[in-house]
């Protein structure tokens, strides 16, 4: 039996893969996460060539540093998706930083909130599509379709004592979202940069 917390076995073998040089290895990560990769620096820039860009930066430096990656600190897609948030928001810091600069309309400040918002946005968003199935099922019927717990447990048809504890935990792991940047933190794995 496996240990609780060793990591998957083909994040092992995909960090080995890379580690080696094997460009095969690079084809299945990308085939694996292009379209989360893509997606999160999508909901960061909020422009579709600014992604394209991110995502080709996140794939190379996987490439140029599959070392930065240490399988014991989590799961390879927890790794990529933080990578990306934080590429994307530097992209994005840098972007609005310029524009400021040559005289757009806004202030520091509003630029700060500005990539705070989007950075929490795409962490949420990660955590939403990373979070096991019944406890996204339960949150999309009570945020999208505005069910209560009693509804909720009807349409899954689960008892309303699970309707609440899949919300509840579903809406914990949400709160977390905020907590992505917090100083003291790895860069690589959520921490400020």
């Amino acid at each position: 039996m496996a240990k609780k917390d060793a990591p998957p076995r083909w994040d092992r073998k995909m960090q080995q893969r890379l580690a080696r040089g094997e460009a095969a290895a690079l084809g299945e990560l990308y085939d694996r996460f292009a379209s989360l990769v893509h997606g999160l620096a999508h909901r960061v820039l909020g422009d579709e060539r600014a992604a394209d860009g991110v995502t080709r930066e996140v794939f190379a430096h996987v490439w140029e540093h599959p070392d930065s990656y240490d399988p014991k600190r989590g799961p390879l897609r927890t790794w990529v998706a933080d990578l990306t948030r934080r590429m994307a928001v530097q992209r994005l810091r840098a972007t609005e930083t310029a524009a400021l600069a040559q005289g757009a309309p806004g202030s520091p400040d509003e630029l700060e909130r500005k990539v705070r918002h989007a950075s929490v946005a795409a962490r949420a968003d990660y955590i939403v599509q990373a979070m096991p199935a019944p406890l996204r099922a339960a949150l999309e019927l009570a945020y999208f379709q505005r069910r209560d717990y009693r509804q909720t447990a009807a349409d899954l048809g689960v008892t309303e004592d699970e309707a609440r504890r899949r919300l509840r935990l579903g809406l914990q792991l949400l709160s977390t979202a905020h907590d992505a940047g917090t100083p003291g933190a790895p860069p690589e794995y959520g921490g400020a940069a």
